[in-house]
């Protein structure tokens, strides 16, 4: 069973209990922040004889002097035949009040500590511990190899909202979280008894006094050698002797241990320091429930209350997954298969694509075999082999197909060709690194390829049809890959304003802005989208969704998007048809690694034609004025400067430091935006010397040529386009 499988199981099947300790855990850790507030505690040069001096002159029948975990001290005494605990302050003696165990409900400490079972409740209880110590390590393990490494460790978190909840959680109290659940494992087996705390019997005090001691008078505290040298601070318990048993003597408990002194002669009969199991047992306590140490107990809180936060996105996380469970229907014996797709997918959506191949394959007579990458292997039968395979994290493979290059690596190569179809997103340094790792591995080992390796960018249905025509052509049949995703619920968004421009080619273009619908205060459906996320256009006719980069936030109060006619295209066609007061089906997907940090650092903004939208997002909300440079390229100032107006507004407000344009079809216009760039390679490289993030967005093409042109200028600083996406300083959104 892999970390991923202890981890998800163990915190499935005993989360809801553990959830129970951590709250119950977090109102307890309140306790000592109460105490410490209810008195003064001990300064810290007064002597424990010092300390009795005073307490006697105030209250006359003490018993027992005790300094709780807070510092607080508290006198035990009698009124008569009534017990009495008092508060007392350690600089006087005064009494300050009565004091009373912890005003908790008993049961919640009962519930924290046996779940309310009595000693099968403290077993319980043990075992929890244990198990959320396991999870503690699974989900070091799955966080190191999700983020990268250690030296990846803080970098910005990616995914869903509840794995990013996850993530970060766990980031800031995963070493606390362990630490409770080590000490609570360590008390438990104290109080079960399978770690003893004491050195064994208490030694021999009592002796025969003499007629002649017993008459003497017993020596006032202030003169015992121990108490005078023992700080109040260190003090755990103090005992007076017994007026009613003249061989009684003083007892004091400290936490190097216990002493026994003689009431008349002052002499210390005999000393038994605390045991290695003891002194850990005082640590452990400190640590878990931060006693002797209010400020920690605040923390403890917090820490116990994230176990809800832990459990809540755990559950959605699992809940989630389990929706992309792979099951492939049709699925035909492996032995008698003429193709065989393998699959390596993380989070479960990549087995939806291999479903849709198998589909339009087995359509065209083909007996197909679709299973896990691990199984990876041929038969007498197979003609095609297509391996569908996801990238996890910083270039790793998903979590079942861990060993899967290897295997492949020990097989001899058949002349059968495989295709690999890689699964990422491009706003990870290592887009598609495990993918690219299979194909070298596949090409080195002498595997022919029917196609070479394609890379699908955050799952994109379009990509992938365009795949499957590539793929039609090379098998010479017809492959439809028509893979529908699943689609969160859609919003109508109303049209309120357009921007139109012409085009230089032919291809209209507009900015088009629509309101927030008017229900549920204006943001029914919708997340709090920022400029850089994608909204998801079900256009008429299509069950496929089409993304556009959105260039406004929804502190924006508006959702605003660039549309370019593409020839044929189904969702253009439907959005620069519509008119204000018309309506759209759309769904926010989030896009984090094309977010801008909060920085002061410069920004340099690259974008082309339509891919400007996200960029003037960025610039529309600089509200702190961080230096951002704009680059950008189009063909025509008449025809296609988007967002014109309004950058040269954002120019005179400060939002924008400095704009540079390159138009590549008028003459004099500056050719392409790669171009501005060397023109102005002195200053990119120094805003990138100062450590400037860089964002591109547009075609792919025009991705490929800026980061080529910037690995040149990049070149005397010892820099270069991967060691900026390396550090999250350069991130894509191109199509």
């Amino acid at each position: 069973m892999g970390w991923k499988a202890i981890h998800r199981w163990l915190g499935l099947t005993l989360g809801t209990l553990a959830l129970v300790l951590g709250i119950s855990g977090a109102i307890l850790a309140f306790d000592p922040v109460q105490q410490a507030w209810q008195a003064p505690a001990a300064p810290g040069g007064l002597s424990v004889a010092t300390l009795v001096e005073r307490v006697t002159r105030t209250v006359p029948t003490v018993e027992e002097i005790r300094h709780l975990p807070s510092g607080a001290i508290v006198v035990f005494s009698f009124d008569g035949d009534q017990a009495k605990a008092s508060y007392v302050d350690p600089a006087n003696g005064q009494v300050l009040g009565a004091w009373q165990p912890s005003a908790l409900p008993r049961w919640v400490k009962n519930l924290h500590r046996s779940l309310l079972l009595d000693d099968a409740g403290r077993w319980a209880a043990a075992g929890i511990a244990l198990a959320m110590a396991l999870i503690c390590v699974s989900a070091l393990v799955l966080l190191l190899r999700r983020m990268g490494g250690w030296s990846r460790l803080a970098a910005r978190v990616r995914g869903s909202l509840a794995q990013r909840i996850h993530v970060v959680t766990g980031r800031v109290v995963l070493a606390l979280l362990c630490l409770t659940s080590i000490t609570a494992l360590y008390m438990s087996a104290t109080t079960l008894g399978l770690v003893a705390l004491d050195a064994g019997t208490e030694p021999e005090v009592v002796s025969v006094v003499a007629a002649n001691q017993t008459a003497l008078p017993a020596l006032p505290a202030a003169q015992l050698i121990l108490l005078q040298n023992l700080s109040a601070q260190d003090l755990h318990k103090l005992n007076f002797p017994d007026a009613t048993d003249p061989e009684d003597t003083w007892k004091v408990a400290t936490s190097q241990g216990e002493g026994w002194i003689n009431r008349y002669s002052g002499q210390t009969l005999a000393w038994q320091d605390a045991t290695l199991a003891q002194r850990v047992y005082d640590w452990a306590r400190v640590l878990h429930t931060g006693e002797a140490a209010w400020p920690w107990a605040v923390v403890l809180a917090l820490v116990g209350a994230s176990v809800l936060l832990f459990w809540l996105s755990g559950v959605t996380i699992w809940w989630q997954t389990r929706g992309q469970a792979p099951h492939i229907t049709g699925n035909s014996p492996l032995a008698q298969a003429d193709v065989l797709i393998f699959v390596a997918s993380e989070g479960g959506s990549t087995w939806g694509f291999a479903q849709a191949l198998h589909d339009a394959l087995g359509h065209n007579g083909h007996r197909v075999y679709t299973g896990a990458l691990e199984q990876f292997q041929t038969t007498a039968t197979t003609r095609q082999v297509f391996v569908l395979a996801a990238t996890y994290g910083e270039g790793q493979a998903p979590a079942h197909a861990s060993h899967a290059l290897e295997r492949i690596a020990q097989l001899s190569a058949s002349a059968v060709p495989v295709t690999v179809l890689g699964f990422g997103d491009r706003q990870f340094p290592a887009f598609c690194a495990f993918a690219e790792a299979l194909e070298t591995t596949l090409r080195a080992q002498g595997w022919p390829a029917l196609l070479p390796l394609e890379c699908i960018h955050q799952q994109s249905s379009q990509q992938f049809a365009r795949w499957g025509r590539t793929l039609a052509q090379a098998l010479g049949e017809p492959v439809v890959l028509d893979y529908v995703p699943r689609m969160p619920p859609t919003t109508a968004l109303t049209l309120v304003a357009r921007q139109d421009y012409p085009g230089s080619t032919g291809e209209p273009t507009a900015i088009l802005r629509f309101a927030w619908p008017a229900q549920d205060g204006g943001r029914h459906g919708l997340a709090h989208f920022a400029a850089g996320d994608l909204v998801g256009i079900v256009p008429p006719g299509s069950a496929v969704p089409r993304f556009y980069s959105l260039a406004s936030g929804w502190a924006d109060g508006f959702l605003e998007i660039c549309v370019r006619q593409m020839p044929g295209g189904l969702c253009s066609t439907h959005l620069l048809g519509l008119q204000p007061g018309h309506s759209m089906a759309a769904f926010i997907r989030s896009n984090p690694g094309f977010a801008l940090p909060r920085t002061r650092r410069p920004v340099l903004l690259i974008g082309a034609g339509t891919g400007v939208a996200p960029l003037a997002g960025f610039i529309r909300r600089n509200d702190k004025h961080t230096p951002m440079h704009l680059y950008f390229g189009g063909r025509d100032p008449a025809q296609d400067f988007y967002f014109g107006t309004e950058i040269q507004q954002w120019l005179g407000e400060g939002r924008l430091a400095k704009v540079q344009t390159a138009f590549s079809r008028v003459p004099d216009g500056g050719g392409y935006v790669q171009d501005a760039l060397r023109r102005d390679a002195e200053r990119v490289r120094d805003l990138l010397a100062q450590g400037a993030i860089v964002r591109v967005c547009g075609s792919r093409a025009m991705a490929h040529d800026v980061a080529e042109t910037l690995d040149t200028l990049l070149a005397p600083l010892c820099l270069s386009v991967s060691q900026l996406k390396a550090k999250e300083r350069y991130a894509e959104d191109v199509f």
